[in-house]
């Protein structure tokens, strides 16, 4: 079995190639970029992993429904209403079904598990917690969700910090940390370090699992040279301190993880990866069709998988 620790665009290429090619795939994902707008629980990350998996995704975008329309939007924007955050038509539907969902009392696993199972798709996906985590960022100019620095701020404001909000009172989700428990391989995908990967490595319970079975930990870097492959994972690193490279994510990595996929071109950083007690590995990381997610996968399965 593998166990694959996701986020959302950065995560769903890695995730959608390894369903592919293995018929007992987990996927724990990151629920710290959930958030509530409009009155609905949205969940960025799962979601994206949802739609990938049930090749629905706006793959240009890297998120939402191809050919999804934004009629709801529109109407939002003609009401006065902010509209930064963009929902398409079919989107919003899960968002609504989820939320009532929710106000019956059913757990975000449970709901997971039976979107899941309505898209067909047949790796299990799991929320690393069901309890509600914000990544929050601090700037020069307040305050503020993730998807609000993100998206409605572009990443502009100067980050003072990065928290997790919830983080101390959250109980990681009890199967995640069975199936780490259990797997015979666990990939972290090359999502960002800092938003994507960090809440699910901070639940304590998680974290003490990967720190016990670190050596069938496989993290696969999203940074080739001193630049992030997507997204704004080296503003976030350098924003805590760490250094945007291979070698900053290996030390972010370094108690929980003993193997590093790192670019080809990236074979300077090989020593001091190693002076950390981490094996590298060179390949091609980049991911730019499905040829490239497949031949990835293969090299990972092939590679350390033992089951």
């Amino acid at each position: 079995m593998i166990t694959l620790l996701a986020g959302g665009t950065g995560s769903v290429k890695i995730a959608r190639g390894l369903s592919k090619i293995s018929e007992d795939l987990v996927i724990i994902s990151n629920i710290a970029d959930n958030l509530w707008l409009y009155g609905l629980y949205v969940c960025p990350d799962i979601d994206t992993i949802t739609y990938g998996l049930a090749d629905i995704l706006d793959k240009d975008r890297g998120w939402g429904i191809a050919g999804d329309s934004f009629k709801f939007l529109e109407q939002m924007k003609t009401l006065g209403q902010e509209y930064w955050f963009r929902i398409g038509d079919r989107d919003l539907a899960l968002h609504l079904v989820r939320t009532n969902l929710l106000k019956q009392g059913k757990s975000l696993s449970s709901i997971t598990e039976w979107i899941r199972k309505r898209f067909s798709i047949s790796t299990v996906i799991l929320p690393a917690s069901d309890s509600h985590i914000e990544t929050r960022i601090e700037t020069t100019q307040g305050d503020m969700h993730i998807q609000e620095y993100w998206v409605k701020n572009r990443a502009e404001p100067e980050i003072k910090g990065i928290r997790y909000d919830g983080i101390k009172e959250a109980n990681a989700n009890t199967k995640a940390v069975e199936l780490i428990r259990n797997s015979d391989l666990i990939v972290i995908a090359p999502g960002n370090p800092i938003s994507s990967i960090g809440p699910i490595i901070s639940l304590p319970s998680v974290r003490k699992e990967l720190e016990s079975r670190k050596r069938d930990v496989v993290a696969i870097s999203p940074i080739i040279g001193n630049s992030a492959l997507s997204g704004p994972a080296s503003k976030y690193m350098e924003a805590m301190g760490i250094e945007s490279s291979p070698y900053g994510v290996a030390l972010h990595y370094k108690d929980i993880a003993s193997n590093l996929l790192i670019s080809e071109f990236d074979a300077e950083y090989e020593k001091k990866i190693h002076n950390l007690g981490i094996k590298t590995h060179k390949t091609n990381i980049v991911m730019q069709n499905a040829e490239d997610e497949i031949q990835l996968c293969n090299y990972i399965f092939n590679k350390f998988n033992s089951a």
